[in-house]
C-alpha cells in the first residue's frame, strides 16, 4: 500500500494549496448527449493529497465529469491531465485512477479476500505479493478479520469497506467515488465520512467526491466545486462557500438561508443600508456598491436570533419545529413576507408561542450581500 502520511489519520498541518502540485487537471471541457449538453466550458485544477467535492443537484453535470476524469465517459471537446500527462487516449483501466460507485457491485459469489485481490488477479500481480497487500487494504479500512466471509455475511457499512479496500489495493493516484454512501441509512453515513477522511488523510491519495448532499461535503472537503447546469457556478473551501456564497443559487443550495431583493440606499465605507419594499436592512460586504443598485440580502437562519442587533425585525411567530440542538422558528413580519431562524435550544425557552409577537435580529457583520 501506498506509505501512510500520517498514520494516526490526525489532520495534516496547514499548506500553501498554491504550492502543491496539481493532480488533476481539467480544461475547457464540453460534453453532450445528443442536443443536450451536460458539461459545458469547464475548468478547474485539483491539488494532489486534496479531499475535493463535486457538489449540485441532480443532473448539474458531476457524475458527468467525475465519468470523464475516470474515462468512463470521453468528452465531445477539452483535455484532462493526470498527474501532468494528458488522458485522452488512455482508457480507464490504463488510468492511475480508481472509481466507486453508489453500487458496489461486489461479487456475491467470492469472499471479502477474493474480492479485495481481484483486480490484482486481472493485472498479473505476482501472487506470493497479493495476500500481503490485500491484507493490508483490509487493515486500512479496519476490516482485519473478515477476509473469509463473504458479502452478504457484512453489514452495509462493512460492504463499503470493501470496495473501498477493492479500488485502494491497486495504489491509484487518484480514487473517484460517485455518491458512494447514498444507500447507506443517516449513521452510517456520518461513520464513513469519518472513515473516507481518515483513509484520505493516511494514505495522502487525491480523493474526488461527488454528491448532492451539502452537509457530506461540507464536513469532509478541503475544497467543493459548487456545479449548476453543467458548469461551476462556486469554488472554494466549505468556509469559503458556505460564509461569502458567490451566486443566489449557492445561497439557497448550500445551507438554509432567507433571501431580501432590494436597493441599496445608504452607503459607508463596507457597510450598506438596504431597503427590501419598506423592510431596511444593514449588511456589511467588501463589493463596491452604488446607491439605489439592486441587490439581495443574504441571511443563513442560524444568524438569526433573539439578542439585539444591527437590525430588528418585527413579525409573529407562525410554526415552532424542535430540531435537537436548535428550534427552527418561522416568522410573518407581513402579509407578504416570512423568515425563517434557527434559535439554540438554550435560547428557545424564552421563544413566544405560536401566534405570538416576537422580535429578530441579526448584526450587520453577519449577513452577506449579493449584486443583483
Amino acid at each position: 500500500m501506498t506509505t501512510p502520511v500520517d498514520p494516526s489519520g490526525s489532520p495534516a498541518p496547514a499548506r500553501d494549496i498554491a504550492t502543491v502540485p496539481i493532480s488533476v487537471s481539467v480544461r475547457n471541457l464540453c460534453k453532450t448527449f445528443d442536443t443536450n449538453q451536460v458539461l459545458k466550458d469547464v475548468s478547474l485544477d485539483i491539488r494532489r493529497g486534496e479531499f475535493f467535492s463535486l457538489l449540485g443537484p441532480s443532473g448539474c453535470g458531476k457524475t458527468t465529469l467525475l465519468r470523464s476524469i475516470g474515462g468512463f465517459e470521453m468528452p465531445s471537446s477539452g483535455e484532462i491531465h493526470i498527474d501532468g500527462k494528458d488522458m485522452q487516449a488512455i482508457p480507464p483501466y490504463g488510468r492511475p485512477t480508481n472509481m466507486i460507485f453508489q453500487q458496489l457491485a461486489l461479487f456475491p459469489h467470492l469472499t471479502v479476500f477474493e474480492n479485495v485481490a481481484f483486480g490484482l488477479r486481472v493485472q498479473n500481480y505476482p501472487k506470493d505479493k497479493i495476500a500481503a497487500k490485500v491484507t493490508a487494504a483490509l487493515a486500512l479500512v479496519r476490516l482485519d478479520g473478515f477476509a473469509k466471509r463473504m458479502p452478504q455475511q457484512l453489514s452495509g457499512g462493512q460492504q463499503q469497506r470493501v470496495a473501498m479496500a477493492r479500488a485502494l489495493v491497486n495504489e491509484p493516484s487518484v480514487l473517484l467515488l460517485d455518491e458512494p454512501l447514498g444507500a447507506l441509512d443517516l449513521q452510517l453515513r456520518l461513520q464513513m465520512h469519518e472513515e473516507l477522511r481518515r483513509l484520505q488523510r493516511t494514505l495522502g491519495n487525491t480523493f474526488v467526491f461527488v454528491t448532492h448532499d451539502q452537509g457530506e461535503a461540507m464536513s469532509m472537503s478541503d475544497r467543493i466545486a459548487v456545479m449548476n447546469a453543467g458548469v461551476i457556478v462556486q469554488l472554494g473551501t466549505p468556509e469559503e462557500i458556505y460564509e461569502r456564497p458567490a451566486t443566489r443559487f449557492v445561497a439557497q443550495f448550500v445551507g438554509h438561508t432567507n433571501l431580501f431583493d432590494g436597493k441599496a440606499v445608504q452607503v459607508n465605507g463596507g457597510r450598506i443600508l438596504v431597503d427590501s419594499d419598506g423592510l431596511r436592512l444593514t449588511a456589511e460586504t467588501r463589493t463596491k456598491i452604488e446607491i439605489g443598485q439592486p441587490v439581495t440580502v443574504v441571511l443563513r437562519y442560524e444568524r438569526l436570533g433573539l439578542e439585539p442587533g444591527d437590525t430588528a425585525l418585527n413579525g409573529t411567530v407562525v410554526e415552532r419545529m424542535y430540531l435537537g440542538g436548535s428550534v427552527r422558528v418561522i416568522v410573518d413580519l407581513d402579509s407578504r413576507r416570512r423568515v425563517t431562524a434557527d434559535i439554540t435550544s438554550g435560547d428557545a425557552a424564552n421563544l413566544p408561542a405560536i401566534g405570538s409577537p416576537v422580535i429578530l435580529s441579526f448584526s450587520a457583520r453577519d449577513a452577506r450581500v449579493l449584486v443583483a
